[in-house]
């Protein structure tokens, strides 16, 4: 059956408004296509940075739990009931991240949702980098629903610990939360996080650290950010971070202390009501995080593969960021030649990410590429040589 509407409907004028939204963004260069993963020669745009995704141990563990538990986890883990694997993980990442407690998520995203939701009490004042990632942004949003009246969120200027401070002392006695990434998704730079800790304590503020980009990648057996600032199980500090970068898996995880976790298990949305990681990719998960935090060789690869690659792109002319990790953020001229590079790319076998408005936080449209040591040095260089080559 098909169904004809008259003109001037509601759902008419609803569909007319979506094809000039659309056209309005093909205008600005800011349409988005998916494309098909083809094989590549080199991939620069995952975040497989220790190239741990493809690692037989990690495969294998996979595989058996995939045989023990079957595809998916069937439910949330308060109704289906948790596996030995999921303990096992948790224990982990709070072993390597120095905190008390940890509990996975399903995504990264999911569990910055969960901890700005948990931590922002009502009434609080959350101060938020001008970089953050979009999650981050989502959650200070959904911060102020029912249950949390009163709370208010401030973007503080990017990785600025003055303004933070002055913010912060223009609301004297009000509860508080900072929230920075450690290292910044889009340009790769490193948040000051030993100076915007002493500003959070200072004013009885908690602090919270997306250590998604930097766990695997910096610190003490690859612990992240937060640890390798000394930071690690400090007072008033919470870490949340991805499974899907450094271990090449899926997932997130909030640790904390013991009371937050508790908090969460019995009251938050974003794990309460949603569907557990899958068993195999917890299982996964695991035995990558336990080749990560041996890989100190994995992690100097990866800083020094990220220092050639921007001496090389500096040295051709590009603007090109200093990444703390394995980030590095190329400027393009705007955002239909973001998108042509990035295809180009593409079509010479070269995977690249492309960002552009909205994605990102100053408006402007780079190519991010990101380091990924287990593509074989010789690919890599030849990729870097591609990205000159099909430059705008």
């Amino acid at each position: 059956m098909s169904y004809k509407f008259a003109e001037g409907e509601p759902i008419v004028e609803w569909l007319e408004a979506l094809d000039e939204e659309a056209a309005a963004r093909l205008a600005a260069g800011l349409r988005r296509e998916t494309h098909p993963r083809d094989s590549v020669s080199a991939d620069l745009a995952g975040n497989d940075y220790l190239g741990l995704s493809r690692h037989p141990a990690v495969l294998a563990a996979a595989a058996a739990a995939l045989h023990t538990y079957g595809l998916g986890a069937t439910g949330s883990r308060l109704v289906r009931g948790s596996t030995d694997v999921h303990r096992e993980l948790e224990e982990s990442l709070a072993g390597l991240l120095g905190c008390a407690a940890s509990l996975v998520y399903s995504s990264g995203y999911l569990a910055n949702l969960g901890a700005v939701r948990a931590l922002a009490r009502p009434g609080a004042l959350i101060v938020s980098d001008a970089h953050n990632h979009a999650s981050i942004v989502d959650a200070c949003r959904l911060a102020r629903g029912a249950g949390r009246e009163g709370v208010e969120t401030v973007v503080a200027p990017h990785a600025d610990p003055a303004a933070v401070a002055a913010i912060l002392a223009a609301h004297p006695g009000r509860p508080a939360l900072v929230v920075t990434e450690s290292i910044f998704s889009v340009d790769g730079d490193l948040a000051p996080l030993p100076e915007l800790y002493e500003i959070a304590r200072s004013h009885g503020a908690l602090m919270l650290v997306d250590d998604a980009h930097a766990l695997g990648v910096l610190g003490p057996r690859g612990a992240g950010g937060a640890a390798a600032a000394g930071l690690a199980g400090a007072p008033g500090l919470v870490v949340t971070a991805t499974l899907s970068k450094s271990l090449g898996a899926a997932g997130g995880v909030i640790a904390g202390p013991e009371q937050l976790h508790r908090q969460l298990v019995d009251t938050g949305r974003t794990f309460i009501f949603d569907t557990a990681l899958p068993p195999a990719v917890a299982a996964g998960a695991l035995a990558a995080l336990r080749l990560l935090a041996e890989g100190d060789d994995l992690r100097a690869g990866l800083h020094a593969r990220a220092a050639r690659a921007v001496d090389r792109l500096r040295g051709e002319g590009l603007e090109v960021s200093t990444p703390a990790g394995g980030v590095i953020s190329v400027a393009a001229p705007g955002p239909d030649e973001a998108l042509a590079w990035a295809t180009a790319c593409r079509d010479r076998g070269v995977a690249v990410g492309c960002f552009r408005p909205p994605s990102t936080p100053d408006g402007r449209s780079r190519l991010r590429l990101t380091v990924n040591v287990g593509i074989p040095a010789d690919a890599f260089d030849e990729a870097l040589d591609v990205i000159l080559k099909e430059r705008p």
